[in-house]
């Protein structure tokens, strides 16, 4: 990996320095008095149940207050959070009182799968410095989710290791919490001071509040506004996972009129985690498995203009993935990120760092060989090497770089740059990223015969201002024609745009509607291989109501430049969404536009699209759910209908228990007249500690007949396969 290590030190050493030229732009404001929890020797057992001796003696908090849909209002029922501590673990509990219990929203799902559930939460900012926390949820049944918040994204693949459980009775229900220290990263220091924030979810009543109450003049941001907590004499280990993994899998094909071996493997894989401080951890892998247990959902993939974008969801991939997000850039923009680890196609080895060095400097390091790299490849592999580096700043201020690096033997793609992000006052910061790629494939020859190198950069400065009555952005941004990144994601290079939004926000009287948000959006472009301006400006109205439910309607006029001519895309969309009873959840949104047809001989014309999703909740055990995709082309000229495009996907889980689930998928793509099943059998104790049982089949509507396939009235499988996957979790 030529270059690699010099290439790193000096984007730390300017990281660093630059630090000079930055002044801490953040405004003080009062700080909360620290919470000092319950020490104890006498833990509680985790069984949802309050009647610990424990619980009768720890400190707890009240008075909950809403952030939504609007701040400062006292929730509905009373809650009340508890916390303790040992030198090992944290405690936590709470009591959440509910006037009719029998509406409580909950069920035994799935990891990760009860956010339109009633559930409770600990946003946990571990090392207090208001750069990352970690959010535990918790149902009323004890079922967990969690997330990793930084850099303004939260990424919901996260997971930890931890223990709960939850009992409705007839005053709401009631939840026990044990986080292990082994499983989050926290200070070398002592005391060990982190910020917290307890939070309630009640989705009939489309209300979620806090304690400490957030305020309304810094607009819901959970990461500036934590209650100090005091953890004296807490354990600083040395940890060490072990994560051997065994991966059995076999594959079918139909050849001619029979299905036949199409191969199999049989794979030994062990990945190791090593702690060398409480706050820098070290990972390893050799010959790593990274089968997913779920397929991704289908995508309407026809006449598109840029590659479908598929979210991570590889488990070595995960831990530290929240670093890598990069300041000056919304979901909206061409770069969507500098390091999108699911081009790393199937890694042979790989090694990661992720963590503090010192109190302020966060690094998180990825290296890896693909085995099998997208594109032709001289050697049959490809090289990663990734750095990220941050230095905090006051409050959430902070400055950092990057260098990514993809090796070939036949050539290269390197990326440098900056990004910051500075807290202008309570309600306010200013964004910014310039990143600059150098790009050599042998394949690609100049017009002087010879591979030549393609320099290119993306930069960009976003201002943005939240608070209860207004958000308002502003960003530019500009990337030449010749910036690429083969570790991330860009959808198109080659723009200069600015954009202002602006998203009032009303709050009716009346129980009906309980917000209303108006949101306008400006965008102008300038295509730089054509010298072409296009726009895009839209109106949205948007209505918040009780039982989780919302409705919106909105237009937009707009152009697009595409091989050097401009296109109308203009159009209007409406969509609504509502959990509708305890049981029963929809969306549905529907839109009609101008629309290009993406071809070397592009036209106008016009598309339809519609999406709806409808979920029921037979029992606490029983998840049903169907999703529809649909979309057209028609071509404005003559009329003519180019295609019609539809997906409908069926879903039915069974959860046993909190640990084992059967689930099945049915997928038709009416385009390709094709059927995808998916059955799946797991059982996860633990994150890291699973066995997973799948099979899987593609169906053609086609025959074999005098040695050639036709098309048939009847299904035909193509092709299956089968996979057992287990691993076991040792942790010292």
């Amino acid at each position: 990996m030529r270059g690699h290590r010099a290439a790193a030190v000096a984007i730390l050493l300017l990281a660093v320095a630059s630090r000079a030229f930055w002044p801490d732009l953040a405004l003080a404001s009062d700080p909360l008095e620290p919470l000092v929890p319950l020490r104890t020797d006498a833990p509680p057992v985790i069984d949802g149940v309050l009647d610990d001796p424990l619980w009768n003696e720890a400190p707890y908090v009240t008075g909950f207050t809403t952030w939504r849909p609007d701040f400062g209002r006292q929730m509905v029922d009373q809650t009340k959070a508890y916390y303790a501590y040992d030198e090992a673990n944290l405690y936590f509990a709470f009591r959440a009182y509910d006037s009719d219990p029998d509406q409580i929203k909950t069920s035994i799902a799935a990891r990760d799968r009860i956010r339109a559930d009633d559930w409770v939460a600990i946003n946990l900012d571990s090392f207090g410095d208001e750069q990352s926390l970690y959010a535990f949820y918790i149902n009323a049944l004890g079922i967990q989710a969690d997330t990793r918040y930084a850099a303004g994204r939260e990424d919901p693949g996260f997971d930890a290791i931890w223990f709960s459980a939850g009992v409705i009775d007839e005053e709401g229900y009631t939840v026990e919490v044990r986080i292990p220290l082994k499983s989050i990263r926290f200070a070398s220091s002592d005391p060990v001071e982190m910020g917290v924030i307890f939070e309630r979810n009640v989705p009939r009543l489309s209300e979620m509040g806090t304690y400490p109450a957030l305020d309304p003049a810094k607009g819901g941001n959970f990461i500036t506004e934590m209650n100090p907590i005091v953890f004296q004499s807490v354990k600083h280990y040395t940890l060490l996972e072990l994560l051997p993994g065994v991966t059995h899998s076999r594959r079918e094909e139909l050849v001619e009129d029979d299905l036949i071996n199409a191969g199999r493997e049989n794979d030994l894989s062990l990945t190791v985690k090593y702690g060398i401080t409480s706050d820098l951890i070290l990972d390893g892998t050799i010959n790593p498995d990274f089968s997913q247990i779920e397929s991704d959902a289908g995508q309407i993939d026809i006449n598109l203009r840029s590659p479908l974008f598929f979210p991570e969801k590889r488990p070595f991939f995960m831990e530290g993935l929240e670093n890598f997000g990069f300041a000056g850039s919304t979901q909206f923009d061409p770069l969507r990120a500098v390091v999108h680890t699911r081009n790393i196609v199937k890694p042979i080895l790989g090694g990661k760092i992720t963590g503090k060095v010192g109190e302020k400097n966060t690094i998180a390091a990825i290296f890896a060989r693909d085995e099998f790299p997208i594109g032709p490849t001289a050697g049959g592999h490809a090289d990663f090497a990734i750095f990220r580096y941050k230095r905090t700043l006051t409050g959430d201020s902070y400055l950092g770089g990057f260098y990514t690096d993809r090796e070939r033997q036949d050539g290269y793609n390197r990326l440098a740059g900056f990004d910051g992000r500075f807290r202008l006052n309570e309600s306010s910061t200013l964004g910014y990223h310039a990143f600059f790629s150098r790009t050599l494939w042998m394949e690609e020859i100049q017009p002087t015969g010879e591979a030549e190198p393609q320099d290119g950069h993306a930069v960009s400065m976003e201002y943005a201002s939240t608070t209860r009555d207004m958000t308002w952005e502003f960003l530019a941004l500009d990337i030449s024609g010749g910036f690429r990144t083969e570790t991330g994601y860009v959808n198109r290079v080659g723009v200069s745009t600015f954009r202002a939004y602006a998203a009032p926000k009303f709050y009716p009287s009346e129980s009906v509607i309980l917000r209303i948000d108006p949101e306008f959006v400006s965008e102008q472009t300038r295509d730089k291989f054509s010298g072409i301006w296009e726009t895009y400006n839209s109106a949205t109205l948007r209505f918040s109501m009780p039982r989780s439910s919302s409705f919106s309607a909105g237009a937009n006029y707009s152009t697009e430049v595409f091989l050097r001519e401009k296109f109308d895309t203009s159009g209007v969309s409406l969509s609504g969404a509502s959990q509708a009873t305890r049981q029963l959840f929809f969306h549905l949104s529907a839109g009609h536009r101008k629309a290009i047809y993406y071809s070397e001989n592009p036209y106008q014309g016009t598309s339809q699209s519609v999406r709806g999703s409808l979920g029921y909740q037979a029992t606490d055990k029983i998840l049903a759910s169907l999703t529809y995709s649909y979309s057209n082309f028609t071509r404005e000229s003559d009329g003519e209908r180019i295609y019609d495009y539809a997906i409908t996907r069926g879903r039915l889980t069974y959860q046993l228990n909190r640990y084992l689930f059967f689930r099945g998928i049915v997928e038709y793509n009416h385009f390709y007249d094709q059927v995808t099943t998916d059955f799946l059998a797991s059982f996860t104790y633990i994150p890291g500690t699973v066995v997973h049982c799948g099979y899987g089949s593609l169906y053609h509507r086609v025959a074999w007949r005098q040695g050639a396939y036709v098309p048939a009235d009847r299904f035909r499988e193509a092709s299956r396969g089968i996979f057992f996957k287990a691993s076991y979790l040792w942790r010292k």
